[in-house]
């Protein structure tokens, strides 16, 4: 039977064949620790799921709630940009709740574009911000995910031979996967160019909270006039530690946000109400948690790069989210990150995230999520370091090496 013209859009979803054997082995009794999916496991503040418990009891808020946001939520967000980055939101026309980052994206695509229309999306990145795109018809070229000269060239490029000429530039930093961050040098030029070319920017500012330096990551909306191109979105689930609460934010131009709001209205009525309010309590609260939080993965991330490193894989130290963008040992490398994943599964009981579930210029990578305790952590080193040590005789017979899955 055919398929849907855009599940046919759609490559495979490679994260399906990890969990699927990650299932299977865990099925047979495997201890598999998994450190694939950017699934938080700290919990979240008391605070927070207390206001929850405290406002779930009142029948009133389980009635159908506001698309965009209750009043309060938008006005919590508005001030948490001004405390945070100097920027000044209206939280009527400028701020919109959202189920995540990830469905802001989604519906953004949807207000936002016609098919054929070109997106410049980095590669590799996370799937929604291509994926969104191609599910509502649009075309993607590739951009370096780097900050640097080579994006620049890239951006020139794409506006001279596109056709028709790009209508959106997506940013993400600090980035998903790869975990580079930029400056607010680099974000003016983006907004120079963009404005020159009459693009818009859709920047994904999910991890501005989980830094490791002195220098918290800014935001692209601090750059005098990118108010006029840009929204950028932002998420609890990571600085809040809630992401099954699906709380997230998309601000910045208005007529881009009334596009999101519009689409969203025929689509939700919002999320939960006393979830809505315990995201109020969180903005409004003390950033001790964030700190709190923040800390906990910095030490988790020493901790992978020690004794990763010591076990024979030497893993560069993020600075910033809650991964690590592993390059695959080189006697591996040929396999490809998917093969890989499936080794270090099978013969390590350690579960990544292939690099090609980011894009095809991901495959000489793993993505190694911060999302289990230090002990745990150290156990995953010692299962690789075995691994390792034995990796010769291990092969044999499971994959030939200079091969791709």
């Amino acid at each position: 039977m055919e398929e849907f013209h855009k599940i046919k859009r759609l490559p495979p979803y490679v994260f399906e064949q990890v969990n699927r054997l990650k299932a299977k082995a865990r099925a047979a009794g495997a201890d598999i620790i998994d450190l694939g999916m950017g699934n938080p496991d700290l919990p979240t503040p008391k605070h927070i799921v207390d206001k929850l418990t405290e406002v779930v009891q009142d029948p009133r808020t389980h009635r159908y709630s506001a698309s965009k946001g209750i009043g309060g939520l938008r006005k919590a967000q508005a001030a948490y940009y001004g405390r945070r980055f100097g920027v000044k939101l209206d939280p009527d026309t400028q701020v919109i709740a959202t189920l995540g980052s990830k469905e802001g994206f989604a519906n953004m695509a949807q207000a936002i574009s016609a098919p054929g229309d070109v997106i410049l999306s980095p590669n590799p990145s996370y799937p929604i911000h291509t994926f969104g795109f191609l599910m509502a018809g649009a075309s993607i070229r590739n951009i370096p995910a780097e900050p640097g000269p080579a994006f620049f060239d890239a951006l020139e490029r794409a506006v001279i031979h596109s056709v028709p000429k790009p209508i959106a530039i997506i940013l993400c930093y600090p980035a998903n996967p790869t975990s580079y961050c930029a400056d607010l040098d680099f974000y003016k030029d983006v907004v120079a160019f963009a404005r020159k070319h009459n693009i818009f920017i859709l920047s994904d500012l999910a991890y501005s909270e989980i830094y490791f330096g002195a220098t918290p990551p800014p935001s692209v909306l601090q750059v005098p006039g990118a108010m006029d191109v840009t929204v950028e979105f932002t998420s609890l689930s990571k600085t809040f530690s809630m992401p099954g609460w699906r709380m997230g934010f998309a601000v910045g131009n208005e007529r881009l946000i009334a596009a999101l709001s519009r689409v969203k209205s025929y689509l939700d009525y919002g999320a939960f109400t006393p979830i809505q309010v315990a995201a109020t309590a969180a903005l409004n609260g003390s950033d001790d948690c964030i700190r709190e939080t923040r800390e906990i993965y910095k030490k988790r991330r020493d901790v992978v790069v020690d004794s990763f490193g010591r076990a024979g894989w030497d893993i560069p130290a993020p600075e910033a989210s809650m991964f690590c963008w592993a390059p695959i040992p080189e006697k591996f490398r040929a396999l490809g990150s998917l093969e890989y994943s499936k080794l270090l599964l099978e013969k390590a009981e350690v579960a990544v995230a292939p690099g090609i579930g980011f894009g095809e210029h991901g495959d000489e990578y793993v993505r190694i999520g911060l999302v289990e305790n230090e002990q745990r952590l150290r156990q995953a080193a010692r299962n690789i370091r075995r691994f390792l040590e034995t990796a010769d005789q291990k092969l044999h017979n499971v994959i030939p090496l200079g091969t791709k899955g």
